[in-house]
């Protein structure tokens, strides 16, 4: 019987060895060599190359060459095609209801990102909190303690998470050691939250009660812009928000009016939602601290997402669903 052809759209960069030792034996593993998607396209047609694929490495370095997997992509898939397996945790690149029509399952990187993107996302409220990026650039200057006033502790503070899955709860235990009071919403309670967590029913009151606000949520067609207006007026004055999540659950323009306006003291991102552009606006408030999508940028994490997407081929060779569906999916 022959082995089942698995594609890698994306570059392995740290899990050589556990490509070839987790799928070398199973599969034929394809590199994508296509230079454009136009290409990739006519080559996953019949007698092509990638025409009898059953599995997707996937990865979001692959659109710079074949570009998103959106509806045209999905629809331009062999019929072998079963599972797409995504690494990283948000899948927006991927039209995933597309890909539910045809038949086709998708999985993500959920729980490996966890820790290292709430690092970051920890280091942003510590950072925002006692702005240390007006200090580091006065540091940097020579300029000492000169115009800096005094900032805030995080002890006591009410940090509100919104969704708490796998990297708000390691974020909310990260600032429990910190003395921060911790707030979450979701949909329902999580069983897996501490006891000394407060879960509130609805965004609005989790909004006032929070001294700084920490989005933890998927961008899809719900989400997209959610977090405006509204929600910016339902925060209290000189609240935080911090954002690890993607700059797409984000009204742009309502953040920069919350910023300009004082209702935010500062923010702390780490995505934005035209990325890898940052509003001009932003980059000018000093009192915000901006990072370049670091959540993920650790080799440790990034070996434990690759290997877990090879985990996840396995699977769903083995017994028809790979590990870690995507939501829509299950």
């Amino acid at each position: 019987m022959s082995k089942p052809d698995v594609l890698i759209c994306g570059t392995i960069v740290h899990a050589h060895k556990e490509l070839d030792t987790i799928l070398g034996s199973i599969s034929n593993v394809l590199q994508l060599d296509s230079p454009d998607r136009e290409t990739f396209l006519k080559e996953l047609g019949p007698g092509g190359k990638y025409s009898k694929i059953k599995a997707i490495y996937r990865h979001n370095d692959s659109a710079s060459k074949i570009g998103l997997f959106d509806g045209q992509l999905i629809s331009s898939l062999p019929e072998t095609l079963s599972f797409i397996c995504h690494n990283g945790a948000g899948y927006d690149q991927i039209d995933v209801e597309a890909a539910k029509q045809r038949g086709i399952k998708v999985s993500h990187t959920p729980s490996a990102v966890d820790d290292a993107t709430a690092d970051t996302a920890m280091f942003l409220v510590l950072s925002t909190l006692r702005q240390y990026y007006r200090a580091e650039v006065n540091a940097r200057q020579g300029k000492w303690k000169s115009g800096l006033s005094p900032a805030h502790d995080p002890e006591g503070k009410v940090l509100g998470i919104v969704g708490m899955g796998g990297i708000g709860g390691a974020l909310a235990k990260r600032a429990k050691a910190f003395d921060m009071k911790i707030l979450y919403h979701n949909r329902n309670p999580s069983p897996k939250a501490d006891e000394s967590f407060t879960y509130v029913g609805t965004l609005e009151e989790l909004l006032e009660r929070s001294d700084v606000v920490s989005l933890n949520l998927p961008l899809n067609s719900s989400t997209q812009g959610s977090f405006g207006e509204a929600q910016f007026e339902r925060m209290k004055t000189g609240s935080i928000l911090i954002n690890t999540a993607r700059g797409g659950v984000v009204d742009q323009e309502a953040l920069v009016r919350a910023l300009e306006g004082g209702k935010l003291s500062s923010a702390g991102l780490d995505v934005y939602p035209d990325e890898p552009n940052i509003d001009a606006r932003l980059i000018a408030m000093d009192q915000c601290v901006l990072l370049p999508h670091m959540g993920t940028e650790t080799i440790e994490t990034q070996k434990k997402m690759e290997v877990q997407v090879f985990g996840s081929i396995k699977v769903a060779l083995e017994t028809g669903t790979p590990s870690y569906l995507v939501k829509e999916h299950k």
